[in-house]
């Protein structure tokens, strides 16, 4: 069972799902009902139900979880409720660990968008990256009020994706707020003649012509 459930691929809802398990027993709608009563489904994709049944069916064949029993209702469809086997528990353990100490290269969005800010004008980037600061503006808020209210009365360990969560928010912020004074001064500029420029001038180094 342990070869098994190494060949399966750790994921953060997989990881979700084995230590909501840790906890007992449970169905996909309570893991899903769970994820979202603690605020995890900021963290944690669970939108989609297919998407957790799917995590689910693929920790069941990699022997890490099992079916427990399935419970009928009146009120409810027939629910299949899963528990953690021993591999499952170790895994959880050791997808953990693995993803607390390694950092990985994720590819989000917004990196990607400024690799290609020079499309645009400087203007229209610096547009641009104010609504996106104002929209980090009111989320750094939120976290706030609610790092403030929860940590009242839940122990911080539980907390720790939030404090996360506003640190890189502050810190984008200040960055993109840097950005944003160093295109409205003219610190950083660029215009297409220049570029284009620059591009044959590295072109022509590489032993390509530019075209007229």
């Amino acid at each position: 069972m342990e070869e098994e459930g190494a060949r399966v691929r750790p994921s953060s809802l997989g990881l979700a799902v084995l230590s909501l398990l840790f906890t007992g027993p449970l169905h996909p709608y309570g893991m899903q009902r769970l994820i979202k009563l603690w605020g995890k489904d900021q963290v944690i994709n669970v939108g989609q139900r297919a998407n957790l049944y799917k995590t689910i069916a693929r920790l069941k064949d990699g022997g890490l979880v099992t079916v427990r029993q399935s419970e009928r209702s009146q009120q409810y469809p027939e629910r299949t409720v899963y528990e953690l086997t021993d591999e499952g528990r170790t895994a959880a353990r050791d997808w953990l660990t693995e993803m607390l100490a390694a950092p990985r290269r994720e590819f989000p969005q917004f990196p990607a968008a400024l690799s290609f800010a020079m499309l645009l004008g400087p203007e229209a980037a610096e547009a641009a990256l104010t609504r996106r600061a104002d929209v980090l503006r009111e989320r750094l808020a939120e976290l706030e009020q609610d790092l403030e209210r929860y940590s009242e009365s839940l122990p911080r360990v539980t907390l720790l994706d939030d404090e996360y969560r506003r640190a890189t928010t502050a810190a984008e912020l200040s960055w993109i707020d840097d950005l944003r004074d160093d295109l409205r001064s003219g610190r950083l500029t660029w215009s297409k003649d220049d570029l284009e420029a620059q591009a044959g001038t590295d072109l022509t180094g590489m032993g390509l012509q530019p075209s007229d």
